[in-house]
Order: structure tokens, then sequence, then C-alpha cells
């Protein structure tokens, strides 16, 4: 696994309510309002806003289990890296919470657990751009 983080998400109560919070801070989401996420461009990265029990319930955890509401990702170039980055995982002692297969967005994913039961989701967005460099950038 590469030494990078492409994506932040924040589990919130209340999505419009984030989403405006941001604007009003200057961020700026091009994420229609019916798709239920909110993506941030922000710089090689991106911060993504979706509702905490989808959050949860994505990375194959239970609210109330003590999950902080805060998923990391780890995007890279194919399904079969992705296959490779959780078997890796796995092998360092990581808990795979969510076996990779196709998303619901058209997209290739899994989920591992840090020792510290932080999620990492792995995944192949063929939708999003990933540099040489491992950036992550939103299409306009």
């Amino acid at each position: 696994m590469k030494q990078r983080l492409t994506v932040l998400t924040l589990g919130v109560s209340d999505l419009t309510r984030s989403r405006c919070f941001y604007e009003a801070l200057g961020w700026r989401s091009d994420s229609p309002p019916e798709i239920d996420v909110a993506f941030f461009q922000s710089g090689g990265m991106v911060v993504a806003l979706w509702d905490r029990a989808n959050v949860a319930a994505d990375n194959g955890l239970e609210l109330g289990s003590g999950f902080g509401g805060v998923s990391l990702a780890h995007n890279v170039a194919s399904d079969a890296e992705v296959d490779v980055v959780l078997a890796e995982a796995a092998a360092a002692g990581a808990r795979i919470t969510k076996q990779p297969a196709p998303t619901f967005w058209g997209g290739y994913s899994g989920v591992f657990l840090d020792p510290d039961g932080h999620p990492w989701e792995v995944a192949h967005n063929p939708h999003w751009i990933l540099m040489d460099d491992g950036d992550v950038i939103l299409p306009d």
C-alpha cells in the first residue's frame, strides 16, 4: 500500500446543514444534492460528507459500536490493485470488514480496520482521475 490518503469521509447527521457550513467557509462542491454526498476537492485529495449511518454501513460497522464517524480511503488504479492492497492489509494483521466487491456507485472497493479500528476503504473509482503521484482529482 502506497503511503497516501486520498479521501477523508466525515459521517454527518444532517448533510444539508454540514454542506452549507463548509460552503459558508468558502469550500466549493459540484456534487448534485440528489446523490446524498458532498465531495470537496482539497488539494490532491477529496473530503466527503455523507450520512453517518451510511458511512458506518458502507464500512461494515454499526453506529454505537465505537465507530467515530470518520473513514479514510486509499484510491488505486484498478480492481486488481484493490484486491492486492486488501490482501497486504490482512497479512499485516488488519481485520477485513468489507470484502472487495463492485459498489453501488460503479467502482470496486473493500474495507479493512487498522489495529485501532479506523476503517480504510481501498477503492478503484473509474469516475475520478488518479494521477501518477497518487493525487485524486474530481472531474469537472
